[in-house]
This record gives structure tokens, C-alpha cells and sequence, in this order.
């Protein structure tokens, strides 16, 4: 299993970026909160990753630190969660803040994710609970590999950071309508893609 990736950032796509590692390119998938923490194109990025194997596709799932992946791999095991739903949940709201929905019974934050409805909600609070009652965040290793975003960043994508955020919140799992308008509404001519994906789900959630 490949479970930690070193190397060069080549591409950034939200949801998908790109990292060679010895000559090697590894297209891998992340949620929105670890992109966030990714550095700029062509430096060196640690990526914690998972790998998915299934009849017809072989996935890797990435994740800024630990922490992250710990919690995909725990969701991933409730029933009716899979990958996709695992990443629209960390794109949303940080480790923590999941943590603090279950602990908090917040069901009204969890069904406005892409993807989850009211008994999908339900049961990710009843399963969740028991296998997060052990839960502690090691702060010191979620930030270790956690590198801030660069604020020029965003002269990295194609210029079309617009259309780029929409994509991204439909791969996510939210409709055209709805990402088309989150975006809209939060839409800057200064902002990078990943500033309006950002504050496009905030505003949804």
C-alpha cells in the first residue's frame, strides 16, 4: 500500500493534483482542507495518501497530515459512505469540526454536505460516535506537513478561476446549480480558485 508520497507538485486541479516522485507522477485526490495546505507548483509537498483498489480503477486519496486520513478511513466504514462522500465531508469542515458536529449531535451542519441526506446524517452521528469517543487530535503532527497557502498562489491556475471552483464543487458532489451560484456569490477577480472554493463552501455550510 502507498501510504505517504514525497516529491514535486506539478499540477493542482482542485480535487486532483499531481506529484512526481522520482520520476514517477502520481495523480492523486484530495479533499479541499489539505489542498488548502499544499505550496506552491514545482516545490516539494508531503501528501499522506490512501489506496483504493476496485475491479475497475485503482485510486489514491491524499491528505495534508495524519489526522485527515484517520478520519476518511473511519467515515469510509460507515455504511453508505464512500470515498467521494469521505472527501465532500473533509472539504467542508476541518477534522475537528467534524468531531465537534458528532459530539454535538449537529445534524443541521452535517446534511448540508453534498451528498448526505437526513438518515445518512443520522447515521454517520450514531457510528461516528462510538469510533471518535477515543478521539485526539495530535495538533503537532496535523501541522507538521501542513504548509501555509501562499496568497499569490493562485497565478498557478489557468486563468479561468471561476470556472475552475465551479468544477471542482461538482466533482465534490454538489449539482451546477448550486455550485454556479455559491460561486457567483462569492466571486473577486482577485480571489484563486481555491480562495472562491473556499468561500463558497463556507457559505454553503
Amino acid at each position: 500500500m502507498i501510504g505517504r508520497l514525497r516529491g514535486i507538485l506539478i499540477e493542482k486541479t482542485a480535487p486532483e493534483i499531481l506529484i512526481e516522485c522520482h520520476g514517477i507522477g502520481y495523480e492523486v485526490t484530495m479533499p479541499m482542507t489539505s489542498i488548502y495546505a499544499l505550496p506552491e507548483l514545482n516545490q516539494e509537498a508531503v501528501v499522506y495518501t490512501h489506496f483504493v483498489v476496485r475491479e475497475d480503477a485503482q485510486l489514491l486519496y491524499g491528505f495534508a497530515n495524519k489526522v485527515e486520513r484517520k478520519l476518511f478511513r473511519l467515515l469510509i466504514k460507515v455504511n453508505g459512505v464512500g470515498p467521494k462522500l469521505g472527501l465532500a465531508i473533509l472539504s467542508g469542515m476541518s477534522a475537528d469540526q467534524f468531531v465537534s458536529c458528532v459530539v454535538h449531535d449537529d445534524l443541521t451542519t452535517i446534511v448540508k454536505i453534498p451528498g448526505v441526506g437526513k438518515k445518512t446524517a443520522e447515521r454517520l452521528l450514531i457510528e461516528m460516535r462510538d469510533r471518535l469517543k477515543d478521539w485526539q487530535t495530535d495538533s503537532s503532527d496535523a501541522l507538521a506537513h501542513m504548509m501555509p497557502m501562499d496568497v499569490n498562489q493562485g497565478n498557478n491556475f489557468v486563468n479561468d478561476t471561476k470556472g475552475d471552483a465551479v468544477n471542482a464543487l461538482v466533482s465534490l458532489g454538489y449539482s451546477q446549480q448550486q455550485a454556479d451560484k455559491a460561486v457567483k456569490a462569492v466571486f473577486d477577480a482577485g480571489k484563486s480558485s481555491e480562495d472562491l472554493i473556499r468561500d463558497a463552501l463556507k457559505a454553503m455550510l
